[in-house]
């Protein structure tokens, strides 16, 4: 699920231009890091956003929003406000069968999933030793054109 998730986020980045990273090491829940070069009209010439990847076949969704089981570690590592550049979680939805994540086309392959982005900067300590359930907005889809705002808004030095 991991190496299909960073897939996905690279074909986009790839349409966006923009240059993917990971680190050697996540120990910061970094998964991926997306940056930009001379990107227009922002106060930062090279805005960079990174991103906490998870990936799910089996997503709890109520209420508009998929509620995640996020590990506290990772919670505290993105909810943290002293950070040089946007972080975000990105929780991509596959189905069950992994047969049916890709479909090869005479003309086309599709990549059958569905991936949503939330900020948790400035949330709430917890007393919670293993997990904290998060609400993925589905409104926030992860996309091209949302990849390149959230760059935009780096740019700008502002989080989501």
């Amino acid at each position: 699920m991991e190496q299909f998730n960073v897939a996905y986020i690279y074909a986009m980045a790839a349409q966006a231009g923009l240059n993917p990273s990971r680190p050697d090491v996540d120990d910061d829940s970094v998964d991926v890091q997306l940056s930009a070069k001379n990107w227009p009209g922002g106060v930062w010439r090279n805005p960079t956003i990174q991103l906490q990847l998870k990936c799910t076949a089996v997503a709890n969704v109520a209420d508009g929003a998929i509620k995640f089981a996020l590990p506290v570690k990772n919670y505290n590592d993105l909810r943290a406000t002293d950070l040089m550049m946007p972080r975000y979680l990105a929780v991509m939805r596959v189905p069950q069968d992994d047969a049916a994540w890709i479909q090869h086309n005479a003309d086309h392959m599709a990549l059958l999933n569905d991936c949503y982005w939330v900020s948790l900067r400035g949330f709430p300590e917890t007393s919670n030793t293993a997990t904290v359930t998060v609400d993925i907005p589905l409104g926030q889809r992860l996309t091209t054109a949302s990849l390149r705002e959230l760059l935009s808004l780096a740019s700008q030095g502002e989080p989501a």
